[in-house]
């Protein structure tokens, strides 16, 4: 593996610099090369080219709002045999303590990168409208060169605009993969592509007969809870618990993304989960994002995937905590 890391690195020097940390699905390694130290993902799976392409392209859509910090990417390759490996900067971190606070004030603007693009590209547009209205060709002309460079040259990732719910690729919480096809309607998004999916994986493991009813009544309510609501595609980090959070020399840090375009909401539900993001964290973040009616319980509706995720992850243990909630939003 060294050997490899070195040809695709275009290094001479390749020596372990002491860091690594691993979890469930992946292992870590941080290398001193001739133009600094990274850190290198490893997985031995076959699936691990899918995990490690989604994380990446997870890893740049963040990058490109220039909101919160996360690890630059720079690379996956195939191992020879099987597996692969996700390269990207190396960034020394400890645990999340006094930038708390700044870290949900920056992921409330994650969260409102599109919405403002949106607002940015629909005032352009009204000046083209009034340049059609009042001006004449040669201002027009002139105008529109303009915004095109602004939406196409320069900064094109961070000034695209997305009007729909899903992702350009698919992305892992965990080792599962997330269907992310893109769709118009977030009820619909979230009811078919992460409910209905790991319900069908439960259904397939185990028969669960009471699961599957529960999800009959369930998926007739869905829609009365989200009544009202101002359904805007935002860009998540899709997976934000303690153990992909931390701060650096200066500021909060996250990594280990699933990322689509979905409801804000959907982001706090996991770290609400283990109960580990502290009041400074939530007043910071609600400061930029009020809670609407019905928070909590779409909170419950946004937990239910993480329930049913870890059952298919980890086996029935998480069986009960995933019908509760079922049973509590079909009441």
């Amino acid at each position: 593996m060294e050997a490899l890391l070195k040809r695709e690195l275009g290094t001479c020097l390749l020596k372990r610099a002491g860091h690594s940390g691993g979890g469930c699905i992946s292992e870590g390694q941080s290398y001193d090369t001739d133009t600094g130290r990274v850190f290198v993902k490893i997985n031995h799976k076959n699936e691990a080219r899918r995990m490690f392409d989604g994380e990446m392209a997870s890893l740049e859509a963040i990058l490109s709002t220039n909101t919160v910090k996360v690890p630059g990417p720079m690379k996956v390759v195939d191992l020879e045999r099987s597996g692969a490996l996700l390269i990207m900067e190396h960034v020394d971190m400890k645990i999340l303590n006094k930038y708390s606070s700044k870290l949900g004030e920056q992921l409330a603007s994650l969260h409102l990168h599109n919405r403002r693009q949106m607002e940015k590209q629909k005032k352009e547009m009204q000046t083209v409208g009034n340049v059609l209205k009042y001006g004449n060709f040669t201002c027009l002309v002139g105008l529109y060169i303009c915004v095109f460079c602004v939406c196409e040259g320069k900064g094109l990732e961070q000034s695209e605009v997305v009007n729909k719910f899903g992702f350009h690729v698919a992305t892992c919480c965990g080792y599962i993969p997330q269907v992310n096809d893109w769709q118009d309607d977030w009820v619909s998004f979230y009811a078919q592509q992460r409910l209905q999916h790991h319900l069908g994986l439960v259904e397939q493991s185990y028969g669960d007969r009471e699961a599957r009813e529960l999800w009959a009544k369930l998926q007739l309510n869905l829609p009365q809870l989200f009544t009202g609501i101002e359904l805007v595609p935002a860009l998540l980090h899709g997976d934000l618990w303690n153990g992909n959070v931390a701060e650096c020399s200066d500021g909060p840090i996250v990594f280990d993304p699933a990322s689509f375009y979905g409801h804000s909401e959907y982001e706090l539900a996991i770290a609400g989960m283990f109960g580990v993001f502290g009041s400074s964290f939530y007043n910071a973040y609600h400061e930029k994002i009020p809670k609407t009616d019905g928070f909590a319980k779409r909170q419950q509706v946004y937990q239910l995937f993480h329930y049913l995720n870890h059952w298919n992850h980890f086996g029935d243990g998480y069986r009960g905590s995933s019908l509760r909630i079922m049973k509590d939003l079909t009441k």
